[in-house]
This record gives structure tokens, sequence and C-alpha cells, in this order.
């Protein structure tokens, strides 16, 4: 393959093309594939994709899919996206599902009801009785009862005093039994509207998983396949799971228990272990007396942990290698020990048969664990790094700071292969929900991206050369974890403490500058010859291990242990000693523990034990540890020498963005060396002045809030003495001998389009027939409620997260009319607006009386399928529109949009127009006229000044990026702390700086109603809250400068 992060060696480093660097080291963001698509259209959003800055793209089915997926049509536009993605030298990469979880190919695969999901329902209750959980499909693949599976067992369970396990019998075929009788069935998913009404696929099964990849796979590679391994590098998948496994709340408590299963677990098993699991299944759901652990149990998880794996991802990752086409993508809840053995049993376990291992990290999540162990697998198989799905429900408002940051910390942790989600071809109908924003044309500051792209570029292409430099392994914890898979109130105690532990280690490490790798157990015997010293895992070697407070180990891994302690290796133990081995009771654990080093499970204790290890640590200028700093090394052979990578990021977010806290950092590298800085953002490279110390190389740095560093480290320097100095300094402080210009509170501005009035509110009647009828209008209410219901009064199916795709639904003639009446306040006469709504071509559009012509055409608003209609003008007073359409399943009662050159005043619910104002404040401008607005604003700043070199700050501002230019010459970006720039050498006189904010799209298609400030879940249901998270007012988010740029000139008096 040719793609630089699937084959074994790269290319010696350019610096030509670290400023402009190869397409796989860019981004290739989700690309929504929402509509019914047209080659021309997908044609031109390519080009865009690359002037964003972007390597590529995987092609990805999104809600609102209107072309039937896998057809010949669908494979045409498909082959013809990679067509296009060759002419432009990206990459064109393929997504495995409509929509999401992978395995079930849109319900094309579930369709047969032997292929999907399986699971076993543990329930008090038999069917002929009611009880339980009978709620029909539920989103994405949660296993619900649905009374129609098979009859596994009975059993009498008793339990003692303290609701543990007392005994338990499993009953023959005719014996009734008496007393606490429970009822063990395998059951099918049902029919679920999220899987185009099929189900979920059974990840259990080979034969399900080896369906599904004929059905996806194999038609690809008809189509495409000539591609695979160039033009198309990759095929994601997205979240496999099996059904999610649930535990008792109260031990003496009643509740339907859903655990994962498929049709021969009993046989398989059986063959696995030499015994019936049925025959002990009550020991899956209730404590043995006494705190012993129950063998079954875990043999239970390991069983399903590895038959997932070996079901989906082996049989995946050999289909991959055989067809040549690298293999990446995420698994579903990945980031702590409780969530990862509900979803799938182990994520390590899975990761080992990707091309390259994936995570995905929604909202502005921190899962350092998520990440690591991804990473290590990576590692540990020889592989660059790993992918992540990033970005995603961030909302609408997320800026440049922000992408930077998360992205990041994230490179700092094997990120090499970004996939910013989301991309949308359409926002038309539902689409525009699907957790924004969307990096595309609709977004106003998407010509910018390049500027964020084009830095993780020049990240990608060091960190994904060589091999990570890491001499710490840890035994990864899961399988303790297991032994607690028990009810609620008896083991919530225990698998907090787990999952604490889990968290806070990693955290220590990473954030105490030790490099580390996680360890699977279930992996070792294949990544691990024998023991030793090192410990080798796979390509990595570890001179020290860690065994963080498990509860049991593998009979494999003490055996590797005790010949890695025997020759010398640092064995770590923290906390208690182990007492179990595969699950059972064991004193050989124990004894290793005594021979082994063993420290309490604190920060301090672990820092301190591993001191011997450290490769890298960061200070600061007070001498206290930076401890919100991330650190990856890498070391390669090059041509001359062995170099060294070391990027370090921020990892925990800034306290406060306006703010740019400057500081200055200490960083000292093991061993000597020659450091250049790499400039990521300009693509420039110097020379690092630094000293050594007692064999380590020393560098001092001046840090910003959302700044990385980037050094090269070159060759192996002995007592070489450098002058002590940092880098990321201006060479002079740029206020020194100037003066701050003044400048008028209130300037003049310039739109990059019409202002814009939400329309998002409306009376409205429902015509069910033909006929003439009186129209009675119900009151005003948001257009997503009412047409929730209207739909409910007619007995259908309410638009939200989880509806089938339209290429599924029978297309059925709408044969309602919806009227809307929107009263429309002013207090100024407007000669010239728009109407922006989408299906205007269905519409009948009535205006203050008067029926509108719906031609010409005036263009669109922020997307393609939202029309601009001219309106006859707007008076002082008040203004009505109506708009009458046709009404049927397939209708989007969707919020419009009157734009004009005018402002807006809101007050709580109230919108009323009023006249544009002339000139802006520094300041929100929401509330200067411009509330709903959401494209870039032009501030023209006027100064005088005596002549000099000047430089302007703008550190409070809300918008994704500013950009500003003096007397209209080059322009300068403003993103990131210290939020300065230069201007150049101006002369003596009068000037007009010019700031260019880009502002986001939230106030104008965000969830304005959502009352929730603390819910961060941007996704389709945000905009339909209820209750207490509701208001018909307007939550609006903050635009524009916030405070007054400040200019300076130096060597010059201000006036």
């Amino acid at each position: 393959m040719s793609h630089s992060f699937l084959g074994d060696e790269m290319k010696e480093f350019s610096l030509d093309e670290f400023k402009n660097p190869p397409r796989e080291f860019r981004g290739m963001p989700f690309w929504s594939w929402n509509c019914k698509l047209d080659g021309e259209e997908l044609a031109r959003q390519i080009e865009e994709l690359k002037e964003m800055g972007f390597g590529g793209f995987f092609m990805h089915v999104r809600t609102g899919m209107d072309t039937p997926y896998l057809s010949d049509e669908y494979m045409g536009i498909v082959k013809g996206c990679v067509k296009k993605a060759k002419v432009e030298g990206m990459l064109a990469c393929l997504y495995d599902e409509d929509r999401w979880s992978s395995g079930a190919a849109g319900g094309l695969v579930t369709k047969e009801e032997k292929y999907r999901q399986k699971y076993l329902l543990f329930t008090p209750w038999p069917y002929e009785e009611k009880g339980g959980m009978e709620t029909p499909g539920g989103f994405l693949s949660q296993p619900l009862r649905n009374g129609k599976g098979k009859l596994l067992a009975r059993y009498v369970v008793i339990l003692d005093g303290e609701g543990y396990l007392e005994k338990y019998r499993m009953l023959e075929e005719g014996d009734e039994g008496e007393g606490n009788i429970w009822y063990a069935y395998l059951e099918t998913a049902g029919d679920n509207p999220w899987y185009n009404g099929q189900a979920y696929s059974d990840t259990l099964s080979k034969e399900a998983v080896e369906r599904f990849l004929q059905v996806t796979h194999e038609k690809y590679k008809e189509w495409v396949g000539e591609d695979f391994g160039e033009a198309i590098p990759f095929v994601f998948t997205d979240e496999p799971q099996f059904a999610r496994k649930h535990t008792l709340d109260f031990a003496e408590g009643k509740k339907d228990v859903t655990m994962p299963w498929t049709d021969d677990c009993e046989e398989s098993y059986a063959d696995k272990y030499g015994e019936s699991l049925l025959a002990a299944l009550p020991e899956l759901f209730w404590e043995l007396p006494e705190r012993k652990i129950s063998r079954t149990r875990y043999r239970y998880h390991d069983y399903i942990a590895q038959r997932f794996a070996e079901a989906f991802a082996c049989t995946y990752g050999r289909w991959c290698e055989k067809n040549g086409i690298g293999f990446t993508g995420h698994l579903m809840e990945e980031p702590t020990l409780e969530s990862q053995c509900a979803a799938v049993g182990e994520t390590m376990r899975s990761y080992g048969s990707f091309s390259l291992p994936g995570i995905d990290m929604l909202r502005r999540d921190l899962e350092y664990t998520t990440a690591k162990q991804a990473q290590s697998i990576s590692r540990q198989n020889g592989q660059k790094g790993i992918s992540s799905e990033l970005y995603g429900v961030t909302g609408w408002d997320t800026d440049f700071r922000d992408y930077k940051f998360y992205g990041d910390w994230q490179a700092a942790l094997g990120v090499v292969l970004r996939i910013p989600h989301l991309s949308w071809v359409s926002m038309k109908g539902e689409a525009k929900r699907d957790f924004p924003a969307t990096f595309g044309y609709q977004s106003p500051w998407y010509k910018k991206f390049g500027y964020v792209e084009e830095h993780f570029a020049r990240v990608n292409m060091a960190m994904a050369r060589g091999k990570a430099i890491a001499r710490i392994g840890v035994i990864h914890p899961i399988e303790s974890f297991w032994l607690h898979w028990g009810p609620t109130e008896q083991t919530e105690g225990i698998r907090k403490r787990l999952d604490e532990n889990f968290q806070n280690l990693t955290e220590w490490l990473l954030f105490g500058g030790m490099d580390f790798d996680f360890i699977c157990e279930s992996k070792l015997p294949e990544q691990c010859a024998q023991g030793g010293l090192p410990f080798a895992v796979g390509k990595m070697e570890y001179e020290a291990i860690i065994v963080p407070g498990c509860e049991t180990l593998r009979r494999s891994t003490v055996e590797w242990l005790e010949a890695f302690k025997a020759a010398g290796g640092y064995l770590v133990f923290m906390g208690e000693a182990p007492s179990w081995m595969d699950g059972m009771e064991s004193s050989r654990p124990e004894n290793l523990y005594a021979s082994a080093r063993a420290i309490p499970f604190e920060r301090y204790a672990l820092l301190e034990e591993l001191k011997g290890f450290r490769e890298v640590e960061i200070r600061e200028e007070n001498g206290m540890l930076a401890e919100d700093m991330l650190y990856q090394m890498r070391e390669e052979a090059s041509q001359g020498g062995i170099v060294r990578w070391l990027f370090i990021a921020r990892g925990k977010r800034p306290y406060n963005k306006d703010m740019g806290r400057r500081r200055k950092i200490r960083i000292k590298i093991r061993g000597g060396y020659i450091p250049e800085f790499l400039d990521t953002v300009s693509g420039e490279c110097r020379r690092v002045y630094c000293c050594q110390e007692k064999g380590w190389t020393v560098v001092e740095h001046i840090f910003y809030d959302y700044d990385s560093v980037l050094l090269r480290l070159n060759g192996t320097v002995e007592d070489i003495l450098w002058k002590a100095s940092g880098i990321g300094e201006p060479d002079g402080e740029s206020v020194l001998g100037t003066e701050e210009t003044a400048i008028n509170p209130l300037v003049e501005y310039v739109l990059g389009e019409p202002n814009v009035l939400v329309l998002d509110k409306a009376e409205y009647y429902l015509a069910k027939d033909d006929g003439e009828q009186e129209i009675t209008y119900e009151p005003e209410t948001e257009l997503l409620r009412a047409d929730g219901n209207i739909r409910k009064s007619l007995g259908w199916m309410v638009r939200g997260a989880a509806i089938p795709q339209p290429w599924v639904r029978k297309k059925e003639k709408a044969v309602h009319r919806l009227y809307l009446r929107f009263t429309i306040e002013s207090e100024i006469d407007c000669r010239q607006v728009w109407l922006a709504m989408e299906e205007v071509h269905s519409a009948h559009i009535i205006w203050n009386g008067g029926e509108v012509a719906k031609k010409p055409d005036a263009g669109w608003y922020t997307d393609r399928a939202i029309r601009k209609i001219a309106l006859p003008g707007l008076k002082m007073g008040k203004n009505v529109l109506e708009l009458i359409l046709p009404f049927g399943k397939e209708t989007n009662t969707e919020w419009c949009y009157l734009l004009g050159a005018f402002g807006v005043r809101v007050m709580g619910e109230k919108k009323i127009i009023t006249a544009m104002p002339e000139r802006v404040g520094f300041g929100n401008l929401t509330g200067q006229g411009f509330p709903f607005y959401g494209g870039s604003i032009c501030y023209r700043i006027p100064f005088w000044t005596k002549g000099g070199n000047a430089y302007v700050r703008i550190p409070h501002y809300r918008s994704a990026v500013l950009e500003v230019r003096v007397d209209e010459l080059g322009r300068k970006t403003i993103a990131y702390p210290p939020y300065e720039t230069g201007l150049g050498k101006i002369e003596e006189g009068e000037h007009m700086l010019e700031v260019t904010a880009y502002i986001s799209r939230y106030n104008a298609f965000g969830p304005l109603h959502q009352a929730d400030a603390k819910d961060e879940w941007c996704g389709p249901d945000a905009w339909r809250t209820q209750g207490d998270a509701w208001t018909d007012s307007y939550r609006l988010a903050s635009a524009g400068l916030l405070s007054a740029p400040v200019i300076t000139v130096e060597n010059g008096v201000a006036g």
C-alpha cells in the first residue's frame, strides 16, 4: 500500500514538504452523504474540501440519505468521487455503514433474521406474565425485551439474608419449582427505525459479519477495488458492539437483565471450558457469599470478549488485509472499565486486528484512557499511530482555538489521522441537526480552516515517523473489573474504585511526564514470545512493568512477569497483591508480589518509583512539574544519524480562553542533542539554544495557552554548552517604546451577508383534505414542536434522532396542507427583503395579503437547500407571512429566515425588526441588532500614528477566527494567544485597520431553546428538549469583538 501510515518505511524528512505537507498527513473529514446525491454537487464540494486544507474524505452515509444505499446508482456516485479525488490529488476513503453502528448495512443484512443481534434476557417474569421492559426498539442497539425469544432455562434462586447467592438450581423440563424463579430467554433484536425498520447485527457471529462484508465490502470491491490501498487507503468501521451488558440494581429486586449471547454460546463455551454456562448462569447476576469470586463470571466475560473480537475485528481485518485496504475506525464505549466491559468486553483485544486503530472523541471530552489504549496497541503492532474521529457534537460555536487544543492533546497521544466530524453535503431537513458544526461551505470560516489543518499536517508528518520511546508498561486492569459485574448495590463501590484507579493511574503517568503503554493480558501470549528483560510486547520493549491494583492475573501473564523479574526487570505492584489467577484463587501472584517492589496506589509514590525511567521532564519556571502537559517522543534513523522527535501540547483546558496565559516552561530531555524548533503554524524551522546538564538537554520555552511545540533532536552531543534561551519568544517585545493608539468606541462595519431574523415560531393549522374549510390556527408554536404535534395527531412517527432513512421509506403523496402564519413586527420600512426556506418550490407564499412570485430564484442562504425568494418589502408595523405547504410523511417543517438590511432586537421571546445600526461598538453583537447573525463582519477602525512598526492585539472575541489588515495590505490571522500580530511598518498619518470576525452559525441554526446550559450534547434532540430543559426565549451565543483592539506602534507616538 502506498499510504505512509500503512507502509513500513517513510522517506527522509524534508523541510520543503514540512511547509506543504502531502495529502496523507492532512485531515480527512467524515463527508456526510445526507440527501439525494448529485455527482456535480459532490465534485464541487471535493474541491472545497481541498481548499480547506484536507487531504481526502470518508464517504459517510448519514441521516437524510435519499439515494438507495449500495445500489448501482449509489456505487456509480462513489466511483465518480474516487475519480474526482484522484484528479484533485486527494484520498477517497470508505465508510462501511448507513449511519452507525457498523454491521447491519442499513438493514440489508438484518432483513434475514438469523443475522440479527441476539442477547440473553434474564427475567423473573415469564412471557405469559406482564412485567419487565416491554419497549419497542430503541436508539442504536440497546437490547429490549420483545417477548419473542426462545426459553433456554429456568432457575430456582435462593439468596441469603444479605442478598448473596446462597444456592440455585436449573430446573428440568416439567419441574415447576418453587419460590424465586428466574427465566433465561434467547431473544433476537426486533425492528428498529434507526436500522431502517430492521435491526442491528449479531456481532458475536462470524457468519453474520461475513454476510456484512459480502453485502458491503465486496460491493465496494466490485466497483472501486482497483483503487484499494492507493486512492482508497482506508475503510472505517464505526462503533461495532454487542448487546449491552446490564446488572441488577438490587440483589433482591426484580428486573429484566440482558447480556450478550448468540445461538451457539452454550455449545462453544462448553467446548472451550468443558462445562455448561447455562448450568451456572445465576452467577453472572448475583454475588457469591463471603465475597467469593465466581470463576464462571470471569470465564463468561473473557469468552464473550474473545467471541466478539474474533467474530468482528478479526474477520474484518483478515478481509481488509487480503484485499489490500487499510482497516481503521473505533469500537463503542472505550473510555472506562465499566463502559468497555458493557459494550465490547475489552477494547484492546479487538484493536489488534486494525491496520490503524482508532478512537472517537466527542463533545469536549478528554478521554486519555481511550487514546492511550489504542495508542498502546498501535505501538506494539509497529504502526505509525492512531486515527481519531474528533470534534463531533461540539456545536456551531466551536472556534479555531478549540479545534487546535482538542487536536493537539490527541496528537500527543498518537493521533496521526484526523477525521473531523462532520462535513455535510446538505442541511436539508433533519440533516442540519446531525451533530453540528459542519466542516464545509455552510460555515462562514471554511476557507480559513487551512490555518488549522496545515498545523496538524505538519505535526502528523513528524509524529508518524520512527518508533515511540516508552520504557514503561502497565498491565491493563479490565479483567479484574469483570469479577465485580454484579448487583449495583453490592458492587458499585469496588467498580467505581477500580475505574477511578484506572483513570488516575493514566493521568498520573501522562501528566507526570512518564509515557507508557498498556499491556493487554489476552493478547500478551501472541505478542510476547517469552519473558525476560526487556519485556518485549510486539514491537515495543519495556524496562519497567506496573501491575496497578489488579485482583486477578492470567497464568501466562504471571509466567512472563516471573521471567522478567528473574532477568532483573523492574516490577512494581501498586496497592494490594492479586489473589486470583485466571479467575481462580491462587498463591502464585501473591508470591510474585512478594518478590517485587510494592507501593501504595498514590501519585507521588508512583512517580518517585519510576523516576529512573523518565525520558522527558517539563517544569514551570518556579520548579513545579507542569501538570497540564502531554508529550510523545519518537526515534528514527536518518541519513545524518539517530533523530528524535518531541511533541508537547496542553492536555487540560485553559481556564479562560480570553486571557491567553503566558508562561515559561523548562524542558529536559535525557541525552545530549542539538534541538531544532519546527513551527507547525508557519512551517518555519530554526535552531534552538539549549544547555547540557548532567546528561540532559535543557530547553526553555515561552508557552501560551493553546500552544504546542515540536522539536527535532539531532545527533548526540557531549559536553556542549549553548546559551540558555527560549523558543517561541518574539525577537523583541512588541510594546517596548510604544504607545497605544486611540480608537473610536463606535466604528463602521461591513457584513459578509444580509442580516437575518429567525422565523422559528408560527401559528399553524393542518387541513386534512382538499376541500374548502375554515382555518382555525393553533397558537404560535416553535415549528419542530408543531411538526411533532401534527404527526402525533395523525398517528405518524415523529421526526427526531432515530428515524428511517428516506431511501427506504415509501414515497407517498402529501395529501394534507399545512398553513403557517408568521407575524413580524417592524419599526422601519425596508424596501428589499428576502425569505429563505426549504422546499420553496412546493410552497404557496403570501406576504401581507399578496401572493409572492417565486421566480426569479434569488440564490441561497447558508446551504443550497435553503433557497431565497424576494419579498415585496417590509412595512413599519405588523407584517404577516403565510405559507401553505403540502404536508405528508416526507415533509420537512423547518425554520425559515427573513434576510435584509435591517437590525433585530430580542427581548426574551419577543423579536422586533429595527433600523440597521450605522456603527457598532466593541461588545456582544447580539445586543446591537444582530442576535441571529452568523456570517462574517468586518470592523473598519480608523487610527492615526506618527509611524513605525505597528501591532494589534485582540484578546476578547467570539468568532471562529479573526483576520486583520491595514490599508488593504496583506491579511494576517489571529486565532491563538497572545492574540497579537504585526501589521508592518506604516507611515505617519491616518490608517484603516480592518478586523474581520467569522461568526458561527449558532444563533441562526443552533438549539436556541435549549435551556440546560450544562448539556453539551449538541445532537438532534437538543432542538426538541422538554420540561425545564426547554425555554421559549432565545438562548444566544456571544458574537463579535467583545473589547476594542489594542493598536500599538513601535518607536512612534500615537495620537
